[in-house]
C-alpha cells in the first residue's frame, strides 16, 4: 500500500506541477514542462550509443530494445541505423565504447519461433521482429514500437528497479511472452541461468554471464497479469521460458520483471515495495515526475528552443547513470562478490576515466546528496577490491581506461566539503590506490614516469596518474596533510619528463631518458603506442592539474599560446590506426573524446578568453543538435552532456578537485540551479549569437574581477549577472590568476 501511494503521490505532483499541453492551449497559460524537452533520441545515431527505453534518474533499470546487430555502434543496444528488435531488456549502458548487460529480455510472439538470437539477413533465424520506427515513440520514462512481424504493440515504463511492460496483442490462439537470458550485450555471454515458474503467474530466476564484468549477477522475479496457459523451458541450455496463452484482438498482456543484483528475494521485495498494481499510467507519470524533479535542479531560459532541447536532453542524459546497485532493503553485492547491508543507497556504471572532467563535478552542484552517495561507493569499492574503481560494471572492476580517475572524483568531493562520506577515508583510499603497484605504476615509482619502452600507452597512463596526483595534492591541502600535499604535488609534475621543448609536443620516453623515435605528432595507433585514444596534439595539452607550470615550459606565456593556437589551424588528419573515438575534429582539437574537454577553457587561464568564448560556442552550436547523430562523439555516461551543461551555464572546471570553475561563454539567458544553500541564478545581459563574449560580470551586484568563480560560491543563494558585448575583451587582471 505504501508503494501504491508513493506511484499515486508522485502522479499528482507531476500533475499539479505540469502537465502536457493540450490542443490550442498556449503554454503560458500552464507551468512549464521541463520533460518536453527533453529528446531521448539524440546521440542514438552517430557514435552516440545512448540508451533509448524508460528508466528514472539513476536507475537500475534501464527498460529498452535490443537489437539483433552487436557491433560497437550498437553498444547500447539500439542505433538509427537498423531497425530490428531481439526484446526488450531490463538493463542498458549509454554512450559506452563496449557492449554488455541486456540482461533478462522479455520478447513478445505469436506462434513458434526459432529461440535464438538470429541474424539480420533472415527474419525467421531468431524470435526477432523488425520495428516500425515510424510509429516508434521514445520520451521520458517510455518507450513504444510496433513489431511488425507478430502485429503486436510494445510500450514499456520503469520503476528505479521494476520494468513495466504492455503488449497489444492480435487475435492469437498462440501467443507468448519469451523471456531470454541467453542473448546480452555485445561482448557478453551467460555462463549459468535458472528459470521456474511459481504456480501459472509468476516466473523467478537469475542470469550470470561474463564479458566486459568478468562475473555479473542478476536475479529476477517476473509477475504476469493474464495467467498463462503453460510455461516451458526452449533453445540453448534451457535459456528460454515462453509463457504461453491465447489472446482476443487488441488484447493487452502486461507484465513487470524485477530485478537484484543479489536474490530473487531482493527482486520480489522490489516488485512488493515498487510496483505491487498494475497501473502503467500512473506508473509513467511517476517515472515522468522522478525525472521533472531532477531536471528542475536547473531551469533555464533561452530564446533558441532548439538549445534548450538540447539543454534539458544533455540533463536527462547526465542522470542515467550511475545505477542503483542495492537492493530495497539496503543489500548490495560487494566487489570482493560478497553480500552486504547499508543503510546508503549504493550505486555501479562509474566510466571515470571519461566522467571525473565534467559529469562528477556538475553532480557536486546540482546533485550534493548523490554526490556523496558516489563517493561512498567508491570508497567501499576501495574497501573490497584494494583500490578506487578505474570502471566499475555490475559489481565488477574492468580496469578500462588508462590512470587511476578515481582519485579526482573522490578528491573533488573531499575539496568542496561534499557530505555523506568519511573524509579521513576517502583520503586513505586516495593514497592506498596511488600506492599500488600495477597498471604502470609500479615503473612510475621506480623512474618517476613510466618508461615508453617498458609500458604499452606509458603517456597516456603517467599523464592521468599525474592528474589523479594532482588532485590527491589539492585534497590533502584541504585536509591540513602537509607530507601528502608535498609528495603528490612532486608526483602530479612527472608529466615534464614527456615534454619536448624542441618540438612543443609532449613524447614517449625510454627507460634510458631517450625521446622515441620516429616521432609523428599525427599519428596514431589504437591501444598500441604511448598515447591512448588520442595522438601528440591532443595529449600535449593533457596537464589541467598544472596549468600554470606548464606554460613555464615554454619560453614564454605568448608562445604557450601560439602553440595552443596550432591546435586548431593543423589539419584534422588522424594518421595510421586511429580509434574511431578521436573524432568531433576542429584542426586536431577532438571534442568527440574526453582528453580534449578542457582544452578550450585554457585560454581564459592564460588571459585570452576570446578565444575561449569563440571555441566554445562553435563546439556547442555545431557539435550539439537536436537530431539523431547529434553528438559527436560517445555519450560516456554523461561526461559528453555534462561538458554541454557545466559550458552553456558559462563555467567549466579545468583543474580537477580545485573547486574553481574558469568562465567562458554562457549560452543561457538565465539560469536558476537548486544547490545546497539554496538557489543560485546566473543571468546574462545582451547574450545573443554575435554577443559571445564577456564584457563584465557581477556577484550579488557587486564587481567580480576574476576569471572563476569557486565553488563555494555557487553552492549558496547568490546571483551572477553577466555582460555579453561582441567585442573581445578581458575583466580580469592576467597577473594575479594563478
Amino acid at each position: 500500500m505504501k508503494a501504491i501511494n508513493s506511484i499515486l503521490a508522485l502522479s499528482l505532483i507531476f500533475a499539479a506541477s505540469c502537465s502536457p499541453a493540450k490542443k490550442g492551449e498556449e503554454n503560458s497559460t500552464r507551468q512549464e514542462c521541463l520533460t518536453e524537452y527533453v529528446n531521448p533520441l539524440v546521440g542514438s545515431g552517430g557514435h552516440g550509443h545512448v540508451f533509448v527505453g524508460a528508466s528514472v534518474p539513476f536507475g537500475m533499470v534501464q527498460l529498452g530494445p535490443t537489437s539483433v546487430n552487436q557491433a560497437w555502434d550498437w553498444c547500447s543496444g539500439y542505433h538509427q541505423d537498423e531497425a530490428s528488435v531481439i526484446g526488450f531488456s531490463h538493463t542498458h549502458l549509454s554512450g559506452t565504447g563496449i557492449g554488455d548487460l541486456f540482461d533478462v529480455t522479455v520478447m513478445p510472439v505469436t506462434g513458434e519461433v526459432n529461440y535464438a538470437r538470429g541474424v539480420i539477413e533472415d527474419t525467421t533465424s531468431g524470435l526477432w521482429s523488425p520495428a516500425d520506427r515510424t510509429q516508434e515513440v521514445a520520451k521520458v520514462g517510455y518507450y513504444s514500437v510496433p513489431l511488425t512481424r507478430y502485429g503486436i504493440k510494445a510500450e514499456v515504463t520503469a520503476t528505479a528497479r521494476v520494468g513495466l511492460h504492455r503488449y497489444t496483442f492480435p487475435e492469437a490462439a498462440d501467443a507468448a511472452l519469451v523471456i531470454d537470458l541467453e542473448n546480452g550485450g555485445c561482448w557478453d555471454a551467460s555462463t549459468e541461468t535458472f528459470m521456474e515458474a511459481e504456480g501459472n503467474n509468476r516466473v523467478v530466476g537469475y542470469r550470470y554471464s561474463k564479458g566486459w564484468a568478468r562475473n555479473q549477477r542478476i536475479y529476477f522475479v517476473a509477475e504476469f497479469a493474464k495467467p498463462f496457459d503453460s510455461f516451458e523451458l526452449k533453445g540453448n541450455k534451457d535459456m528460454y521460458g515462453r509463457a504461453s496463452f491465447s489472446t482476443t484482438a487488441g488484447e493487452e498482456v502486461m507484465l513487470k520483471v524485477a530485478i537484484s543484483p543479489v536474490s530473487i528475494e531482493g527482486a520480489k521485495l522490489a516488485m512488493q515495495t515498487e510496483l505491487p498494481g498494475w497501473d502503467f499510467a500512473a506508473t509513467q507519470e511517476a517515472a515522468v515526475a522522478a525525472w521533472e524533479k531532477e531536471l528542475a535542479r536547473v531551469k533555464v531560459e533561452m530564446k533558441d528552443k532548439q538549445q534548450k532541447e538540447i539543454f534539458y536532453t544533455a540533463m536527462y542524459h547526465a542522470m542515467i547513470a550511475p545505477m542503483l546497485f542495492s537492493d530495497v532493503n539496503g543489500d548490495y553485492r560487494g566487489a570482493d562478490d560478497k553480500v552486504y547491508n547499508s543503510e546508503k543507497p549504493r550505486y555501479t556504471c562509474f566510466s571515470l576515466w571519461d566522467t571525473y572532467r565534467a559529469k562528477q563535478p556538475l553532480m557536486t552542484i546540482i546533485q550534493p546528496e548523490k554526490a556523496g552517495e558516489f563517493v561512498a561507493t567508491m570508497v567501499d569499492i576501495c574497501d573490497k577490491q584494494g583500490d578506487l574503481p578505474v570502471w566499475h560494471l555490475w559489481g565488477n572492476e574492468t580496469d578500462c581506461m588508462v590512470g587511476d580517475p578515481g582519485i579526482p572524483v573522490v578528491a573533488d568531493a573531499i575539496v568542496k566539503g561534499i557530505e555523506g562520506f568519511d573524509r579521513e577515508a576517502a583520503f586513505e583510499a586516495i593514497k592506498k590506490t596511488a600506492a599500488t603497484e600495477e597498471r604502470g605504476k609500479e615503473f612510475r615509482h621506480k623512474h618517476g614516469y613510466i618508461p615508453c619502452d617498458l609500458f604499452n600507452e606509458a603517456v597516456a597512463y603517467d599523464m592521468e596518474y599525474a592528474i589523479a596526483d594532482g588532485a590527491a595534492a589539492n585534497a590533502a591541502k584541504a585536509l591540513g596533510k602537509d607530507a601528502d600535499f608535498e609528495h603528490f604535488t612532486k608526483m602530479s609534475h612527472s608529466y615534464r619528463t614527456y615534454f619536448d621543448k624542441s618540438t612543443g609536443f609532449i613524447r614517449g620516453v625510454d627507460e634510458k631518458g631517450k625521446f622515441r623515435t620516429p616521432f609523428n605528432p599525427y599519428f596514431s595507433a589504437h591501444r598500441a603506442d604511448d598515447y591512448c585514444e588520442g595522438n601528440a596534439w591532443q595529449y600535449t595539452w593533457l596537464v589541467p592539474q598544472d596549468v600554470f607550470g606548464y606554460i613555464d615550459l615554454f619560453d614564454s606565456k605568448e608562445a604557450c599560446i601560439a602553440r595552443l593556437d596550432s591546435l586548431f589551424l593543423a589539419p584534422s588528419t588522424i594518421e595510421g590506426d586511429p580509434s574511431p573515438d578521436i573524432s568531433g575534429m576542429i584542426g586536431q582539437f577532438a571534442h568527440g573524446n574526453e582528453p580534449s574537454h578542457h582544452i578550450l577553457y585554457l585560454y581564459t587561464m592564460m588571459g585570452e578568453p576570446h578565444k575561449t568564448a569563440k571555441w566554445v560556442r562553435e563546439v556547442m552550436t555545431t557539435q550539439y543538435r537536436n537530431e539523431f547523430d547529434g553528438l559527436s562523439g560517445n555519450e560516456d555516461m554523461g561526461q559528453m552532456s555534462a561538458w554541454y551543461i557545466m559550458s552553456a551555464l558559462g563555467f567549466y572546471e579545468v583543474e580537477p578537485a580545485s573547486a574553481r570553475y574558469w568562465f567562458g561563454s554562457p549560452i543561457v539567458d538565465r539560469a536558476e540551479l537548486t544547490v545546497k544553500g539554496g538557489k543560485f541564478v546566473i543571468e546574462t545581459v545582451n547574450n545573443s549569437d554575435k554577443n559571445i563574449y564577456i564584457k563584465s560580470i557581477k556577484l550579488n551586484g557587486e564587481p567580480y574581477t576574476l576569471p572563476y568563480i569557486e565553488h563555494a560560491e555557487l553552492a549558496k543563494d547568490g546571483t551572477l549577472t553577466i555582460e555579453m558585448s561582441d567585442t573581445p575583451a578581458v575583466w580580469y587582471d592576467t597577473d594575479a590568476i594563478r
